[in-house]
C-alpha cells in the first residue's frame, strides 16, 4: 500500500473532491478515483468525504494507493490509427485522452490493449504490463510512437533513444509571446519535491535539453517545435513553463483555467534506423482539437 498526501492549494478550493484528485493524478481515471473514495481508501482531515464533497484550502487528503495487480493484459478491439507495420515494429498515431499502457485504474482501454488485438506479437522486453513499448508519451498528447514487435527490434530501438539518435520533434502551442526565434532549455529533471506526482526542475536530478524553434507567433500565444534531445517525463511541459510559456491546456504544469482540457502537444515527427529497412522518418499533422484551437487564433487576428 503506497501512501499519497495533498495539501489543498487555494486555487482548488470548491472543487469536487474526485475532481481535484484525478488533476493532482492524470494516470488514474475519475471512475478509479472514485471507487477508491467508495473503499474509504481516501480520507479528508482523517474523515471519509463523497466524491462530491467540495475540498477547502489547507485541507489534507490522504490517499491510500493499492499496490499495482501484474493482471494478464487482454486484447480488445480499439480503433487505432497504424501508419507502418513490418515484421519487426509498427508505428501508430495515438489520439488524444489514450493511456500508453496498462496502469492503475485503467487496464483494458490503452493503447496496449488495442495493439493486442490488431498486431498479436509484441516483444517482451517490458513484461506483461508494457509489452512492445519502446517510449511512451503522455495521456492527453497526440502522435506518433514506435512499438516493437520482437525483442531484438525493441533494443535495436532502445539503443536509438539511449544514444540520442532517435528523431523527435512535437508541435506545441505555448501562452505568452516566445521573443527568441531559437532556444535551447538546459535543466535537470526529476521528482517535485513538494508533490511527488509531478516533475520538476531539481539540481539533482536527470539531464534534460529540450531545443526549440519559433513556428509562428498569434496574440498571446505561440506555436513551437521542440526537438528533444533526451527524453524525461514532462520534459517539455516542464521545460516551457519554467521559462513562463506553459503548455495550452496543461492544467498540471500551466494555467489552472484553461478552455481545453489536455495540454495542446503533438508528437509530429519520429525518425529512426530499422533493423533491417533501412532509416525511416513519419510525420503527421496535429489533431482536429489543436488544428480547430490554431484556426480560430489566425480569425482573432484578422478582426
Amino acid at each position: 500500500m503506497e501512501e499519497l498526501q495533498y495539501i489543498v492549494e487555494a486555487e482548488a478550493q470548491g472543487k469536487r473532491l474526485d475532481v481535484y484528485l484525478t488533476e493532482k493524478l492524470p494516470d488514474l481515471s475519475r471512475s478509479y478515483i472514485q471507487k477508491l473514495i467508495e473503499k474509504e481508501c481516501i480520507t479528508v482531515e482523517d474523515r471519509i468525504r463523497k466524491s462530491s464533497y467540495k475540498v477547502q484550502e489547507d485541507e489534507s487528503i490522504l490517499l491510500e494507493l493499492p499496490e499495482l495487480e501484474e493482471l494478464e493484459v487482454s486484447a480488445k478491439d480499439i480503433p487505432i490509427d497504424i501508419l507502418y507495420e513490418d515484421e519487426d515494429l509498427v508505428v501508430v498515431n495515438k489520439e488524444k485522452g489514450m493511456v500508453v499502457h496498462p496502469a492503475q485504474g485503467n487496464y483494458h482501454d490503452t493503447l496496449v490493449n488495442a495493439l493486442l488485438y490488431h498486431v498479436k506479437d509484441l516483444s517482451g522486453i517490458n513484461g506483461i504490463l508494457r509489452p512492445g513499448i519502446v517510449h511512451r508519451i503522455d495521456k492527453d498528447t497526440t502522435g506518433i510512437l514506435v512499438v516493437a514487435k520482437n525483442d531484438f527490434a525493441h533494443g535495436y530501438l532502445s539503443a536509438q533513444l539511449k544514444d540520442h539518435s532517435m528523431k523527435r520533434e512535437y508541435l506545441a502551442l505555448v501562452h505568452g509571446n516566445v521573443k527568441t526565434d531559437h532556444g535551447t532549455i538546459d535543466a535537470p529533471l526529476g521528482r517535485s519535491r513538494k508533490d511527488r506526482m509531478k516533475m520538476a526542475i531539481v539540481e539533482d536530478g536527470k539531464r534534460a535539453v529540450t531545443h526549440y524553434d519559433v513556428v509562428r507567433r498569434y496574440k498571446g500565444f505561440t506555436l513551437i517545435r521542440a526537438k528533444l534531445e533526451t527524453g524525461r517525463t514532462h520534459q517539455i511541459r516542464v521545460h516551457m513553463a519554467s521559462v513562463h510559456h506553459p503548455l495550452v491546456g496543461d492544467y498540471v504544469y500551466g494555467h489552472k483555467k484553461e478552455t481545453i482540457k489536455g495540454q495542446l502537444l503533438h508528437a509530429a515527427t519520429l525518425g529512426f534506423e530499422t533493423p533491417h529497412k533501412g532509416y525511416m522518418i513519419f510525420r503527421t499533422p496535429v489533431h482536429q482539437e489543436f488544428k480547430e484551437y490554431l484556426m480560430k487564433l489566425h480569425r482573432m487576428e484578422k478582426k
